[in-house]
């Protein structure tokens, strides 16, 4: 015992600690940055190679793409057991095989080792207002990115556990010359000559060492440039021996890199960044060690610039772990309550209440032991109520038996009498005890069958229910029986409760009733079974109830195309309307796409996190949250060019690494035209907008973005002696930049860039009359050897297993999502007609309830037949075993009828809930039944031996019923984050459990009757 304690403590230390299981497949990202590159071109030449060289690789499942402007993704999911460090090997292999397959320049790099619960900690970036760089010039987006890049993300990038620190926001710093089209045509210089020249005096070089009296001295050149007095003095050419400086043909400048993406935060632009979490790792532990390294770091950042956490993963772990232990305590305290009303001994009860925390100390080591993490669902099953079971049934046998010796006897039994006598009584119900706790725990299995998603949420419940109940099992042939022949040794008064007393009162000639009204009662116990089947139908289904986290995460788009610094002006004046609600606490958001592609979004699209404060501050703190989004949303909606998805941040990163889809529903539609697949997808999407309770349905946006198109004229060219390769070189150099090599400042690094200036890059009309310069030395306009007009090309390119594909979205509201998609389902295929070479495939969320249910309906039924067998093997009857078994129908009743009495769907959780109900309902049955066996094995006499054995174990079933369904009431009525997870689950034990418990006292003892009516004595 002390053994299991000590394990305990030392195991309670290395506990992994989590708010829910990390859900997300065997995945590994591709990112390929491929500036300049047009959607069809970047599918063309990079996704489509990529994904060939991924096909055939081990224990691949399937491919998913993205194709956007300047941007491939590939996503290779991996079957469930594939290592993650294995798979990323693999690829690693393939890449560096296809590199001579790509565009030259472009650089295929795999994604962070981490998951969809890896974003645990984001921070911002700000200065307060006159905080002044050593410059005197305020702090701008430039400076605030410089800080982050150099000061604070090599600090938090050495955090134990942190596999990326990811930056959006702010501008990269560089350094740009800006050459002047007209001052290089009057000195007959081209771009090329400028790179060159930039590249060879921009470099240090070492020649050797020399020794010297005994002294080894270092010989070098050194010629880096430093500033931007050195890059303006860089000779270009000379002319008549006269230096021509890059100060003579441009200017030299800080410049702003081409962002990709944004940051902003309660109205104001900032620099956002994101600690992401290495795989397996504790999300608790490491976002603790990531808050205490911020504040840390906040000593080392210039005077005025704070570094603040906007989202800490540690807040929902705290929460929703508090959910569990409130539940837990409450839970516990209410079965030692109940035992020590029950038992009517107060020594009795305090042994039996101290099984519990040695089950949970044996069960912390089990966990710990097995890599099970303490989170909703690992602990949402638990009831110390279900697990002293076992231990109740003995401890109340021991207590019955000893006092009827000392009656006897009428002294005080010696210890080695009380072994002895506590020994016959422990083995007198220890049948009916290890059976019914095994089969509580054979019941579970059914969920080690699942796997995928569904596998790894419901796993850890299994695994850890199983060992909470071995242990128990356990401890209560063990320490139990001990404990109450050494503890018990004065006067042992079984006084029977005033509650036991006076059910026994009521029960007998209810009992005598039932028995003489049979046929009514089993007609009744029918019906009830039969309504319950027809209502579970009218039910619906989901997968499991959504983990309200708290906090809103809230997808804004606008019209593709739309550029960064347009959308950025509109999140700040929808962040400015959100930051009127004084239920928000801050808002903050990520507006296209990160340095690191983890979640690849255009400029046009907007990640916007509402963090909301605690309910209890609201105006209103009856408010829902559900009603808060749709005051919100409306509000919202006044502003001119925004579309929203509401959704929340684990749940948008686990549906779209899961899916590839962020919403509830993704109906995907596979074929080779776009054209035809955006005209099918709108046809379903108007489907989809007429089922009762669908929110944010939209189409995957793949409208046409304007593109400006510089098409060569071959033969022109080579009139001037130049080729397609000359002027796409000089076209890239002039609008997108070159680099021309680096800027250092001590162990700051910084790109020199070459590219005409902003006034002359952005005017696109003007752009034609810009003048190249020929191999001889002459220089022609772009409009003579090109032809320039706008066109247009899809915004993005989706793909899944090598197919292109379109994604249709949907969220549910106010209903349950099996039957919507039930629904959504049969209208698409009744109203909406494919062309051939087209097809659709369901995904979302409820992909997990449809795989987990087709699971269970094949796993469960053999289950129960597992059961029932061992039920004969105790037995030694058929017949008695299927009187208990027909306990399993009466008491899902009960559960179902509780479902529908709380408005809740069937789910998961709530399948969970009815395969620990049938284990109970056995057990009841089995504590009855084996007691009346004995006495019909005693008096012969059946109605006497049926309801004497059942007054006898009336205590023992009240007793088993009343610790198992009270220790899930404060699960079932707990509103703490986390608690909608496990309502379900404490709903169906609860109303199954007082079912159960009305077969086992009135319905088992009739069918009972039944069974033997005709047997002689």
């Amino acid at each position: 015992m002390f053994l299991v304690i000590g394990a305990g403590l030392w195991s309670y230390q290395k506990l992994p600690i989590d708010a829910v299981p990390d859900i997300t497949n065997v995945q590994v990202q591709i990112n390929t940055q491929a500036q300049g590159y047009s959607p069809l071109e970047t599918e063309q030449r990079i996704t489509f190679v990529v994904e060939t060289a991924l096909a055939g690789l081990p224990n691949l499942s399937y491919t998913r793409s993205l194709s956007r402007y300047g941007l491939s993704q590939v996503t290779a999911v991996f079957d469930e057991g594939t290592d993650l460090y294995f798979a990323r090997n693999l690829i690693n292999t393939k890449l560096g095989a296809i590199k001579s397959q790509l565009p030259q320049g472009l650089e295929p790099e795999m994604g962070p080792i981490a998951t969809g619960l890896g974003e645990i900690y984001m921070y911002t970036l700000t200065a307060q207002d006159g905080a002044t760089q050593s410059s005197g010039e305020p702090y701008d987006a430039m400076a605030l990115r410089e800080i982050h890049d150099w000061v604070v993300k090599p600090q938090l990038a050495l955090v134990k556990g942190v596999t990326e620190v990811n930056a959006i926001g702010g501008y990269v710093k560089q350094y740009h010359v800006n050459p002047k089209p007209q001052k290089m045509l009057s000195f007959g210089l081209s771009m090329q000559d400028l790179m060159t020249a930039l590249e060879r005096n921009n470099a240090n070089q070492g020649a050797g060492f020399i020794e010297r009296n005994g002294q080894q001295i270092l010989v070098r050149s050194q010629a880096q440039l430093k500033s931007i007095a050195d890059i303006g003095n860089v000779v270009v050419t000379q002319i008549d021996g006269v230096p021509i400086t890059v100060n003579d043909i441009g200017s030299v400048a800080i410049g702003k890199e081409l962002r990709t993406g944004a940051a902003t935060r309660e109205g104001q632009e900032t620099v956002l960044g994101t600690a992401m979490m290495l795989v397996g790792e504790n999300s608790r532990a490491v976002a603790l060690a990531v808050g205490e390294k911020v504040t840390y770091i906040q000593s080392s950042l210039p005077q005025g610039v704070l570094i603040e956490a906007v989202y800490d993963r540690t807040t929902l772990v705290d929460k929703a772990i508090n959910t569990v232990q409130k539940n837990l305590v409450e839970g516990a305290l209410l079965v030692i309550v109940v035992l020590f009303l029950l038992l009517g001994n107060v020594r009795a009860a305090l042994i039996t209440a101290a099984v519990i925390p040695l089950v949970m100390l044996a069960t912390i080591t089990g966990m710990v032991q097995t890599g099970v993490s303490a989170n909703l669902m690992s602990l949402g099953a638990l009831d110390f109520g279900l697990i002293v079971d076992g231990t109740v049934i003995i401890v109340e046998n021991c207590m019955r038996r000893l006092s009827q010796a000392q009656r006897r006897t009428v002294t005080v039994l010696p210890l080695k009498e009380r072994l002895e006598l506590v020994f016959q009584a422990t083995s007198e119900v220890i049948k009916p005890s290890l059976f019914g706790v095994l089969i509580i725990t054979i019941v579970y299995i059914p969920l080690f069958t699942l796997s995928g998603v569904e596998g790894k949420m419901f796993h850890p419940m299994a695994a850890t229910v199983i060992i909470a109940l071995l242990a128990a099992m356990v401890f209560s042939i063990t320490v139990v029986p001990a404990a109450i022949a050494m503890f018990m040794n004065g006067k042992i008064s079984e006084k029977e409760s005033p509650i036991i007393v006076g059910a026994k009162s009521i029960y007998r000639p209810l009992l005598v009733a039932a028995l003489k009204l049979r046929w009514l009662v089993v007609l009744l116990a029918t019906i009830l079974v039969v309504v319950s089947i027809w209502l579970s139908t009218r039910l619906g289904a989901e997968f499991i109830p959504q983990l309200d986290e708290g906090d809103i995460a809230l997808h804004a788009m606008r019209i593709p195309g739309t550029g960064i610094e347009q959308a950025v002006d509109m999140q700040k004046l929808l962040e400015t309307t959100i930051m009127k609600y004084e239920q928000v606490q801050t808002v903050f958001a990520k507006t296209g796409t990160a340095e690191v592609a983890t979640d690849a979004m255009p400029p046009n699209v907007t990640d916007t996190f509402v963090m909301l404060k605690p309910r209890s501050t609201w105006p209103d703190p009856s408010l829902s949250k559900q009603d808060f989004v749709v005051m919100l949303e409306k509000d919202l909606l006044t502003l001119p060019g925004n579309n929203y998805e509401f959704t929340q941040p684990i749940q948008m990163r686990f549906n779209e690494l899961i899916s590839g889809v962020r919403s509830d529903l993704g109906i995907k539609l596979f074929g080779d035209d776009l054209a035809t697949l955006v005209s099918s997808a709108e046809d379903i999407l108007a489907v989809l907008q007429s089922v009762d309770g669908v929110a944010d349905a939209r189409i995957e946006q793949v409208d046409d973005v304007p593109i400006f198109t510089v098409n060569p004229k071959p033969i022109m060219l080579a009139r001037y002696g130049l080729d397609i390769t000359d002027l796409q070189t000089w076209l890239h150099s002039a609008i997108g930049g070159n680099e021309a090599g680096l800027i250092f400042n001590g162990d700051r690094r910084f790109g020199l860039i070459v590219r005409y200036d902003e006034n002359i890059r952005s005017n696109l009309d003007a752009l034609g009359d810009i003048p190249i310069v020929t191999k001889n030395g002459e220089f022609v306009p772009l409009s003579e050897v090109a032809e320039l007009a706008y066109s247009s090309v899809p915004s993005q390119i989706s793909r899944e297993n090598g197919k292109r594909r379109i994604v249709i979205t949907a969220n549910v509201r106010e209903r349950d999502l099996g039957t919507f998609v039930n629904e959504v389902k049969d209208k698409v295929r009744d109203e909406v007609n494919l062309p051939p070479g087209y097809w659709l495939d369901y995904g979302g969320t409820f992909e997990q309830l449809e795989s987990a249910s087709q699971r269970l309906s094949i796993v469960v039924p053999a289950t129960l037949f597992i059961i029932l067998t061992l039920l004969v093997i105790a037995f030694g009857s058929i017949r008695d075993a299927l009187i208990i078994f027909t306990g399993v129908p009466l008491a899902l009743t009960g559960g179902i009828f509780a479902l529908w009495l709380r408005d809740m769907p069937l789910s998961i959780s709530a399948g969970v809930g009815f395969i620990a109900l049938s284990g109970i309902a056995v057990l009841n049955g089995l504590v009855m039944l084996s007691f009346i066996r004995q006495q019909l094995d005693e008096t012969g006499d059946l109605v006497y031996a049926i309801v004497e054995g059942a007054i006898v174990r009336l205590r023992p079933v009240l007793m088993t019923a009343l610790v198992a369904s009270l220790g899930f009431v404060p699960m079932a009525l707990n509103v703490g984050t986390g608690a909608e997870v496990q309502r379900p689950l404490a709903t169906v034990v609860i109303g199954g459990i007082i079912s159960s418990t009305i077969l086992t006292l009135f319905v088992l003892p009739v069918l009972y009757r039944f069974a033997y009516a005709k047997k002689a004595y």
